[in-house]
Parts: structure tokens; sequence; C-alpha cells
């Protein structure tokens, strides 16, 4: 609930500070005293939109704050937590505007985006304005006003769910049909450009080794003639080599040791170099044996070199390249695809998931022909209560599975017939102002008991009221302050009297300035007040008495 309102240098108000009770407020005063500007401050505390002299002429800038009780409200709760905002059961918000049109907002002491103060706002206070009756000639708003009622969150999410994921596969089907003759021409050049790749098939890692292939095979002379003498120098010269000069040092160097025992482990390591030394000889031997000189393996290798150097260069790649450039292109080939399984099948996907969509959109249709008789009864009583006996209040729920929506497939019509005999019609088609403002009054009370927003603001709905029907629609009010906190801005004293406790608003004018106060009234206060709006400004005895009856009626 709203816990207090705090006010400064707003239009005509100097500073203003509201204490608010639970159960329902009234809020009175004379005409142009501004009885609806605490309202209208409250508005931009919410996210509500700057209008252009909201700061007090001569001031630099205003500044509202709202203080809100949150234990009992979980949504707000939650909404807190998620964004890192908590700060224990109170709420506080504040929103700042320059006179040069910055604004500022403001949730626990932290700065926030207005879109963070207008989503919270709207789990905190709900606000009726004289106006709300526009709205309700909407069909988005009566769906909406259903939904809500209803309760409606989670099957609204699924029906959107449903919708998103067919209407994506929808678009991708539309968008394979659309482009299937660009995708042919494509794919004949895909076609074209990779048959020499399909007949070459590379491997992944041949050129890399069929290029060291083909460099041993080049110079597999050269290899054989120099490998040879490194075996001649190493162990088969005739007259000298490596292995036999190093057996004499070894000879030598045992002898020098056994006269001298610190060259003792000289001969160790002339041993251990001549055990390298026949490895590496074993090792030449070998590869000598192994060297291919086959002219057929040689024309093979260099044909086959050719042609992958000849394509890469075709291709715009490098060789080592070729590879995975050729399965680019399958895979570009692969995507291209527009044959009739392809297009079957993405039909078989688009029907699944439209099908889930009507499933689920007529699992919501049917709730919301559940909850719109009970709503038919409720507000047609609703309306009797508010001098409209003959009136006849009905929401239509209409099936139709040739218009989907995110919002399901529910052709959704607020129809009534204010007199006998007229049929059933929209609302906007049949009812007058005085009539519309009833209407939507009855329709606001009553779905306001189901809204998850502990207080509700009503201003000035009560517009083209009067006489015994204002008396009902005090009492409506004061039965939902019972379970709320509301707060209503009325200029009816059978309204006003109904309320739990009273503000009343008066402006003054000192030194070219204007301002406006808010006072909380005593009980003998708002008896005064009620006979002030009974008769004007000539209060007698017998105005006085029956605004006593009508605090006391209340």
């Amino acid at each position: 609930m709203l816990s207090h309102l705090s006010v400064n240098n707003f239009a005509i108000v100097k500073s203003l500070q509201l204490e608010l009770s639970t159960g329902m407020t009234t809020i009175t005063g004379e005409t142009g005293a501004g009885k609806s500007i605490a309202i209208d401050a409250l508005g931009l505390c919410l996210g509500g939109r700057a209008e252009a002299g909201a700061v007090r002429a001569g001031e630099d800038k205003t500044e509202v704050t709202a203080a809100f009780v949150i234990e009992n409200n979980q949504q707000a709760t939650r909404w807190l937590e998620d964004n890192d905002l908590f700060d224990g059961t109170e709420c506080i918000l504040r929103r700042t505007i320059t006179k040069e049109g910055r604004s500022r907002a403001f949730i626990n002491g932290s700065p926030v985006p207005l879109s963070q103060l207008k989503s919270l706002g709207q789990l905190l206070i709900n606000i009726h304005g004289q106006h709300a009756h526009h709205q309700l000639m909407k069909s988005d708003y009566q769906l909406s006003l259903l939904d809500q009622y209803a309760g409606h969150t989670n099957l609204l999410q699924q029906v959107r769910n449903k919708y998103q994921a067919w209407r994506s596969a929808d678009i991708a089907l539309s968008q394979l049909k659309e482009n299937s003759a660009n995708n042919l021409a494509q794919l004949q050049l895909l076609e074209y450009q990779i048959k020499e790749l399909n007949e070459l098939a590379i491997g992944e890692q041949e050129f890399p080794e069929l290029e060291q292939e083909h460099k041993r095979l080049s110079n597999s002379g050269e290899l054989a003639i120099t490998c040879q003498q490194a075996i001649d120098i190493i162990y088969e010269g005739d007259e000298v080599n490596a292995l036999g000069m190093l057996q004499t040092a070894s000879s030598k160097l045992i002898q020098l040791a056994e006269l001298d025992s610190e060259l003792s482990t000289l001969p160790n390591m002339i041993e251990e170099a001549l055990i390298q030394l026949e490895e590496a000889n074993t090792e030449l031997r070998n590869y000598l044996d192994k060297i291919d000189m086959d002219p057929e393996r040689m024309a093979f290798v260099e044909e086959r070199f050719s042609k992958i150097m000849s394509l890469a260069r075709k291709h715009h790649v490098l060789p080592e390249e070729l590879y995975q450039h050729h399965q680019d292109l399958l895979s570009q080939i692969e995507a291209l695809d527009c044959s009739d399984e392809k297009l079957a099948a993405m039909e078989d996907e688009v029907t699944a998931h439209f099908d889930a969509y009507v499933r689920s959109s007529e699992k919501l249709s049917k709730s919301r022909g559940r909850y719109a008789k009970e709503l038919n009864k409720l507000i047609s009583q609703s309306m009797h209560e508010l001098s409209m006996e003959k009136a006849k209040f009905a929401i239509t729920v209409d099936f139709q599975l040739e218009h989907p929506s995110p919002t399901g497939m529910d052709n959704v019509v607020f129809v009534v017939s204010t007199n006998p005999g007229q049929p059933m019609l929209p609302i906007a088609k049949v009812a007058s102002g005085g009539e519309l403002s009833r209407i939507s009054l009855a329709i606001q009370v009553i779905t306001a008991q189901k809204v998850d927003t502990p207080s509700l603001i009503f201003d000035e709905v009560d517009v083209g009221i009067s006489g015994p029907t204002a008396a009902v629609v005090g009492k409506m009010l004061r039965k939902l302050g019972e379970s709320t906190q509301v707060l209503c801005v009325t200029h009816l004293p059978q309204v006003a009297g109904h309320g739990h406790q009273q503000l009343f608003v008066t402006k003054t004018t000192k030194a070219n300035q204007t301002e406006t106060s808010m006072l909380t009234l005593n009980e003998q206060e708002r008896i005064t007040e009620l006979a002030r709006l009974l008769g004007g400004s000539q209060i007698t005895d017998s105005t006085l008495a029956n605004a006593k009856e009508l605090l006391i009626a209340a």
C-alpha cells in the first residue's frame, strides 16, 4: 500500500506531505483547487510522462517521492529481488524533473531507467482515471481485462511461445519457397564448381603428404648419391673412414689411461661415439635401400600434385586449403537443397507447430469463456445497483481459427443492452456518456477485486453520476476498501461520506503566487465539507444534518 507521498515544487504545489492509511480515502475540494494534483504527481513517480510546466514557476526542479509498504506484495518483492533493488518491507520511488526537462528516477535510492520505474509501478498501484471508459471501448483492452481477471498469465505465455514457434517455422518455409528459383540457379553454379573437386576427391591431409613425397621422389638420385657418400665416410671408405679412425683413437686412449688414471673416462666417451656412429650408419643404409626410383610412381605423384595446384589456383585458395574449400561448397549445396522431401518435411513441421498453437489457444479460449460467464453475472448485478436495472452485460468470446495472434484466436467483445427490447451490441454503439461512466465503474469495481495490486486510485470516475446511484458507488468503493487500499478523488458527498478517511484540497493565492495544499479532516471537518458539497457555499443546519447522516450511514 501507499504509505507516504511527498511532492515538492510540482505545478502549483510548493510542498505537500501526505500520510496515507489502509481502507478507503476520499479526496475532495473546491472546483479548480487541484483535487487530482496529488494523483498527477504520483503518476510521475510511477514513470508517467512529464508534461511541460510540471516544475513550479520560479523553481529549478520538481521532486516527488512515494513510499510503499510491500510486505504482502509478493510480485513487487520478487521484482525488486530479481533486479537487486530489494531493501526490506518498504519500497521508495523517487522522481526528479528539472525546468530544462531532464528527468531522473530512483528505486530505494538507486538510480534506474524510467522503464524500470514503470515496470515496478504497475505492481504497486493501479490508477483508474475519469476517462477510463475510453479505453473500455478498445478490443485489446477488453481482452486484457478479461485475462487479468482470469489470471491467464501462464496460459498466455504458453500460447505466445507456441505462436512464435509456428511463426518462425512458417517464415522459414516461406523463405525457402520464395528463394527456390534463386537457389536453383546458385545450386547449378555450385555443382559446376564442385564437379572437378568431387572427381579429385582430395584427402584432408593429402596435399602436405603428397608435397613431401614429390620432393623426395624429385631428388631421389641426389639423395642416393649423398647417402652413399656419407656411408663411405662413416664406415665403408677403403682408405679412411670415421669409424676406423675412432677405433684407432679408442685404442690409443686406452693405452694413455693405463699410464695416467685422469684419462680413464675418455675411452668410454669414444666408445659411446662409436655406438652412435654405427647406429647412424645402419639408419643410412636402411634409408638408401628404401629410396624409390620408380618412374611410374613419380609420374603419378607429379600428375596428382599438378592437378591439386591447378584447382587451388582456379578456386583462389592455397593448395593446403583445397580440402576444406571442397567441404564448404558441399555444405552450401546442402543448405540450398530445395528438394520436394525437404519442403514436405518443413511443411509437416509448420503444421505440427500450428496444431500445438491451436490446442493451446483452444484451452485458453475455454477458460476465457468460463470467466466471461462469471463476469457477465457479476457486472450485470453491479450495473443494476447503479440504477441500470434493465441493463444486460455480456462478454462474447468468439474463437476464430482464421485470425491467429500471440494472444490466441479469440475475438473478445464487451456487449450491452441498456433498455428492454434492445439487442446486445458493443458498448461504444449503445451507451451514452453517463451510462458509459456507470458501466465502466461497474466493470472496474468488479475486476479490481481480482487485480493483484494492493492500492487502487479512482480519479473522478463518478462523473455523470448523482443521487441514489452515487450512494451505491460510495458503498461499492468502501467495500472494496475493506480488502485493499482505495483512494478516490470525488465531487460527490454520497461517495466522500463513505470514505474511512477524507482529505481536503485547498488553493490559496499570496503575492501573485498560487499554492495548493491538502489537509486530513477530522469528523467535524468532514461533516462541514460534506455539507459544502451538498449545499454549495450556503451551509445550513439542514445540510449539516444531512452531511452527518451521510457520514453515520457509511
